[in-house]
């Protein structure tokens, strides 16, 4: 859906919020004086303006009354200052979605003095190259459109998918904590390259290439990764004998356990905050 409509302004102007000015322009969604910013770091401010030709704002009062959607892109521990001080000045004319982890519905909605419609959005950092994979939930106000709002606006960096609330922790310890785990293994696929003697520069490469091309192949035949790994394990040749060295290593169950634990994790950051 097109959001020309729509003055979204940005609370913080960090990597994720210059993923979603990013997206939201190279997707057409919406024009560059449409995208505010409120960011206390000058040069971060100007360099967001030369870049994207957004507007930079200074005053809490003027932004929020500018906004018709506002984003929290701010790190969590700084989620109660911000509601502090935009307490006053959001109200339900506003749609206000949040991409603080852990920082849960209901804690928005406390910490602002109106009611106002609430969306909140896991990411992940792919999103930063317009390849992430986000989901988010709503409370009861949110309608319709702003969930064709979120659904648009989170798809432009990437996927989005619409989940209850209580469904955010677990994925926050897949896919929001996925690329750390995808990336130790290419990295040991990396060392492994060279233990077998390529060149490192050779051996990142084809890593890297390989981790992609496996993903856009899965994604583009939708097969399961079961169907696909079958195709390249040939009877007695050396993917098979690879596989059985990362079975007597438990990489699966490793892999799975590292997802609960992160879940469980976030669960207790949220119930903390």
């Amino acid at each position: 859906m097109a959001l020309f409509d729509k003055t979204i302004g940005f609370i913080g102007g960090g990597q994720m919020a210059e993923a979603l000015i990013r997206g939201l322009l190279e997707a057409g969604l919406v024009a560059a004086d449409r995208l505010l910013v409120i960011e206390p770091d000058s040069r971060r401010m100007d360099d967001l303006q030369t870049r994207y030709g957004i507007v930079g704002m200074q005053e809490p009062a003027a932004f929020a009354s500018a906004c018709s959607v506002i984003v929290l892109a701010v790190k969590p521990q700084l989620a109660e200052v911000v509601l502090r001080q935009y307490r006053s000045l959001l109200s339900g004319e506003h749609l206000v979605l949040s991409v603080m982890a852990g920082v849960r519905l209901q804690t928005l909605a406390e910490g602002l003095e109106h009611p106002v419609r609430l969306i909140r959005v896991m990411p992940n950092t792919p999103a930063l190259v317009l390849a992430g994979a986000s989901a988010f939930s709503t409370d009861l106000r949110s309608t319709q459109e702003d969930r064709d709002i979120a659904a648009a606006m989170f798809s432009a960096v990437g996927i989005c998918v619409e989940v209850e609330e209580y469904h955010l922790d677990a994925v926050t310890g897949l896919s929001g904590s996925g690329p750390g785990y995808l990336l130790t293994i290419v990295e040991a696929m990396i060392d492994g390259g060279v233990l077998v003697g390529l060149p490192r520069p050779v051996a990142e490469q084809l890593v890297l290439q390989t981790v992609a091309g496996t993903a856009r192949l899965a994604m583009a035949t939708g097969e399961h990764p079961a169907v696909l790994k079958g195709k390249v394990t040939s009877p007695g040749g050396t993917t098979i004998a690879g596989l059985r060295v990362l079975e007597k290593g438990a990489l699966r169950g490793q892999v799975m356990e590292a997802v609960a634990a992160a879940t469980k994790r976030s669960r207790e950051l949220g119930n903390e905050g």
